[in-house]
């Protein structure tokens, strides 16, 4: 079994978080982002994403769902605190929630024009 993954200091993980994950933040022993969505289909659609690279990364974040809103909260329980994988998993949901094509590119997106936004 591989050695338990250390844990980051709050101060590190507050400093962590402004530079790499600024719309995260360190609360009650968990770091956290609740992405705001288009409604209840954009919130489905996040929710699954974050399912899939959870389960494909084999860590999971605990989730609160509602209408238009995705909570997620991330410790690795086995470490009893916030270590690497947390960082590494919140950087690729975040990736994935907020990514949309770029402009002039082949992929055409829906937010131009769509009263919706995606997340934020």
């Amino acid at each position: 079994m591989p050695d338990e993954p250390a844990v980051i200091d709050d101060d590190k993980v507050k400093s962590r978080l402004t530079a790499e994950l600024p719309q995260w933040e360190l609360r009650e022993g968990w770091i956290r982002r609740k992405f705001k969505t288009g409604g209840w289909p954009h919130t489905l659609m996040l929710v699954n994403a974050i399912g899939y690279i959870a389960e494909a990364a084999w860590h999971h974040p605990d989730l609160n769902v509602s209408w238009a809103e995705v909570h997620v909260k991330l410790m690795t329980h086995s470490a009893k605190g916030i270590t690497e994988k947390d960082f590494a998993l919140a950087k690729k949901i975040e990736e994935a929630a907020v990514w949309l094509p770029e402009k002039g590119g082949p992929l055409d997106g829906f937010e131009e024009g769509f009263k919706k936004k995606w997340t934020r």
